[in-house]
């Protein structure tokens, strides 16, 4: 009985989780969560670090994203990003550039 009670929290914060991504609204436009990170310096160079392919395509998704906004529309539902499909493909990149950054900066503290 006890072991039932974490899957069924599990389950109720993967639904929560599904429903505020999909209330977010990017996924309408065809964006994935790691095309809406704000652009600081760190993230501007993980993007600089993507592959060719991942990068090329983050640059079609905004593009298709800001043509759609400025005409105040949204892909037909079948092609919005699903939540199950929204990989996060820049993090592992803004990990490592933050993780070089503190340690050049400790570095400089000596």
């Amino acid at each position: 009985m006890a072991t039932r009670a974490p899957v069924a929290a599990g389950r109720l914060l993967g639904g929560v989780r599904k429903w505020y991504y999909n209330m977010c609204g990017f996924n309408k436009i065809g964006l994935m969560r790691d095309d809406t990170i704000y652009e600081d310096a760190d993230v501007k160079e993980a993007i600089r670090r993507l592959p060719e392919a991942v990068y090329n395509d983050r640059m079609f998704r905004i593009k298709r994203a800001l043509d759609l906004s400025m005409k105040q529309q949204i892909l037909p539902k079948d092609q919005w990003t699903k939540y199950e499909e929204d990989v996060h493909y820049l993090t592992p990149y803004l990990d490592e550039v933050i993780r070089e950054r503190k340690e050049k900066e400790e570095w400089m503290k000596k």
